[in-house]
């Protein structure tokens, strides 16, 4: 399961992306300098750190998903749409790197059990918006809430002021 968890940049008072500011104060401290210096060994330990804590977050949700009687396939769909209300499903598709067949079936038995609800677009009415039921919402709860208790104790360890960096590096990673 992906961990879901903006492209948007942080704005300063002059509104400028903290990309394209020019740091004239010798103060500045390194979060603000737009240079970000990173080694090969330093992000080859952030890769492994993203994929140790994917799999302790799978982990965590393991026996939630089984109790459930959900494959892992179904229980992906339905963690990814709990994550992203709306989800169209070709955004469901690319973001689980399924194939058409595949999530055909996989949203197919979702919709048969009562999982999920694909009402139509708003804006084009001939595209149909993912969203769980709220049966489906009472399945994934027992998952989410053991994921969210692993990130609980991981941010308290890290402390407040490195919860909003971990979040801003997850959204960048999120959205490309």
């Amino acid at each position: 399961m992906s961990v879901l968890a903006c492209t948007f940049l942080k704005f300063d008072a002059h509104s400028l992306p903290v990309s394209q500011q020019v740091n004239s104060s010798t103060s500045a401290t390194r979060s603000q300098d737009a240079r970000l210096f990173l080694r090969d060994e330093e992000l080859e330990r952030a890769v492994g750190l993203l994929m140790t804590s994917e799999r302790r977050l799978n982990a965590a949700a393991h026996d939630a998903r089984k109790a459930a009687g959900l494959n892992p396939a179904a229980f992906q769909a339905m963690m990814a749409i709990r994550a992203d209300p709306g989800l169209s499903v070709t955004a469901l598709r690319r973001h689980l790197g399924a194939t058409v067949p595949t999530m055909a079936r996989t949203l197919g038995a979702l919709d048969k059990a009562g999982l999920i609800e694909r009402p139509r677009s708003h804006s084009d009415g001939r595209k149909r918006r993912l969203v769980l039921s709220a049966s489906g919402q009472k399945l994934t709860e027992p998952a989410t809430t053991a994921m969210r208790d692993v990130l609980r104790a991981a941010f308290r360890q890290a402390g407040a002021e490195k919860v909003a960096g971990a979040l801003a590096v997850l959204e960048a990673l999120k959205h490309g």
